[in-house]
């Protein structure tokens, strides 16, 4: 499993808890051990940048996702295929931001952030109202699983 993290962003982030998090998602939907992930962390500029180019929409976003391979979520008996899962671009200035909105730690909201695009690399989506559920539900529950108790993080976006 190839996980790399690279901090752009100048502030201190807790990469390896992405990481340990990132393989636990991994494990728990059945990926691959050999896919790979790229997790970028970017200031609100760099981040800017990037939403402009993905999405056509100004001003910095929380997190981006580029998926590549088009992996999904695997089974027990059938995991996912090797290949790139993609890549995540997340931004701990926004994440703090939101986090002080929600009553929480900018790290918890990263570990939000870092399982939603995940997430979204893996083909969930949140534009209607089944699909918000869907994900927004196994966002909470691998969430809960990884931290060993209730997630405090509930919505997001």
């Amino acid at each position: 499993m190839s996980i790399e993290v690279n901090n752009e962003s100048g502030v201190q982030v807790d990469e390896a808890q992405l990481v340990t998090l990132s393989r636990f998602i991994f494990e728990r939907l059945y990926i691959h051990p050999q896919a790979e992930l790229s997790i970028l962390l970017v200031d609100e500029p760099a981040m800017e940048k990037l939403h402009i180019e993905l999405m056509d929409e100004p001003g910095a976003t929380d997190v981006l996702s580029v998926p590549m391979d088009e992996l999904t979520p695997g089974t027990p008996g059938k995991p996912a295929p090797q290949g790139m899962l993609g890549d995540i671009a997340i931004c701990p200035q926004v994440a703090e931001v939101q986090a002080r909105n929600a009553g929480h730690s900018t790290q918890d909201e990263m570990l939000l952030l870092c399982t939603h695009g995940i997430l979204h690399l893996l083909g969930f989506d949140h534009a209607e109202p089944e699909e918000k559920a869907e994900m927004f539900g196994l966002q909470r529950e691998l969430l809960s699983a990884f931290l060993g108790k209730d997630a405090p993080m509930e919505t997001m976006l």
